[in-house]
């Protein structure tokens, strides 16, 4: 039986893109556990791995997503920051702990970048932007590559699934999830390889500059005319965003750490289930608006409290379930992490085993989402109408529509045209012979 999806998908659309876009010791994460599940302390914000695997933390996340998924829709549910794929240069790190808590603000970005790109030089800045050039299509189509799984899981929340199957089938979806994070992982290859190039052309008066700016504190870096130093007008926007990306990551990745480039955020696995959407659509076109990091934590709590006992219990099980996946996890991101970093030295990464890698690390996002998934479902056919009026006034999203789908935080404008997903689905069931 074939249970495997090819991943063909075609999309009639025109992109518009709008995308917002201290080191600690070295240490085993499973060690030991975080103090609190927000991790504050004094001005910088103390996250952690150890936060991010915490059953509190995962608890909360995997709760916010279900209102996510339950009140929203297939648009909403595609919509993903680019920094949420090939992500292991340590950005995320630096926005989590940053002493100024400016971390997710979309000024972050664009000050991290213009200060690069200003201390860089014309041909140094002049590789970020060919990369680009070359890298856009290729992230466009890392971020159509989730649609039919997304659709798929959409079909399973809405009982929507082929006759006679029995609905989702795990190993097809993490099969499916795999080749996804084979193709970012590929393209984490060729990121390190520029940023290595970068880094190794570097001037001492360039590392002096890039020296004094303080890994995860805004304060340090000063306000520079980020516009100076953008592409030119009319360069298609998709290649901006990476542009900008590249210059930022690569401060992150330079003055970072492997401990940087392994950490996660609870929200970086099963991203498919429009949470993104539900919180980062408020900040969308505002320069400077600060996202609460809250907000996932508590608005998933509510979540939780508003579900019967019965209800609840789909999605209480869920960290217990995923424990040992989520400590694979770490292992492979570390093993990526340091992997990539041999560019940093004018080393050579080894791209089959990044890529073997990346597969490992999808399978694990795919069988986590997998539980997610199938748990939702459950919720979703079991809610009573009062609830669902009281999850929607949860949702604090009045008069945002969402569009058709997003590549990345980008409306498509236009059909979108899915393959067949039924591939996703059981298919092995006996058919019922009629009775004589």
């Amino acid at each position: 039986m074939k249970t495997y999806c090819s991943g063909g998908l075609l999309l009639a659309f025109a992109l518009s893109v709008a995308v917002n876009q201290s080191f600690a010791q070295e240490r085993d994460p499973r060690e030991r556990r975080p103090r609190d599940e927000k991790g504050h302390k004094g001005g910088a914000q103390e996250y952690s791995i150890e936060q991010a695997v915490s059953d509190q933390a995962q608890l909360h996340t995997i709760a916010f997503n279900g209102l996510a998924f339950i009140t929203g829709d297939f648009g909403a549910d595609t919509f993903l920051p680019p920094g949420k794929v090939c992500d292991f240069f340590g950005f995320q790190y630096m926005r989590d702990i940053d002493a100024a808590r400016k971390g997710h603000n979309p000024v972050f970005l664009d000050r991290i970048a213009g200060n690069v790109l200003h201390i860089l030089n014309d041909e140094q800045r002049a590789a970020f932007a060919k990369a680009a050039h070359q890298d856009a299509g290729q992230l466009s189509s890392l971020a159509e590559k989730r649609l039919p799984l997304i659709k798929a899981f959409r079909r399973e929340l809405d009982g929507d699934i082929p006759a006679g199957s029995k609905g989702l089938n795990k190993e097809a979806v993490k099969r499916y999830a795999g080749d996804i994070f084979a193709f970012d992982a590929e393209l984490s290859f060729r990121r390190a390889q520029v940023f290595g190039q970068v880094a190794f052309s570097l001037t001492p008066e360039q590392k002096e500059c890039l020296a004094r700016m303080k890994f995860g504190d805004f304060n340090t870096w000063p306000d520079i005319d980020t516009d100076r130093y953008k592409l030119p007008g009319g360069t298609e926007k998709l290649v901006n965003v990476a542009y900008m990306t590249y210059a930022s990551e690569f401060f992150s990745w330079y003055a970072g750490s492997i401990k940087a480039d392994t950490y996660f955020c609870p929200e970086r696995h099963g991203t498919y289930f429009g949470g993104f959407y539900m919180k980062d659509m408020p900040a969308m076109g505002k320069r400077n608006y600060d996202i609460s990091t809250s907000v996932t934590g508590d608005s998933g709590k509510e979540f939780l409290n508003l579900l019967t006992q019965e209800q609840r219990r789909n999605i209480t099980v869920i960290p217990d379930l995923q424990r040992k996946t989520l400590l694979a996890i770490i292992d492979v991101r570390r093993s990526i992490a340091a992997e990539l970093r041999k560019f940093i030295n004018g080393g050579q990464a080894d791209e089959e085993k990044l890529l073997e890698l990346g597969r490992r690390y999808g399978e694990l996002d795919g069988e986590m989402s997998y539980y997610y998934a199938t748990a939702f479902a459950k919720v979703n056919h079991a809610l009573t109408g009062e609830q669902r009026k009281v999850l929607i006034k949860l949702r604090n999203l009045n008069g945002y529509v969402s569009a058709p789908a997003y590549i990345y935080s980008a409306p498509v404008k236009g059909e979108v045209k899915l393959p067949d997903t039924d591939c996703f689905f059981f298919q092995d069931v006996k058919p019922v012979l009629a009775a004589k």
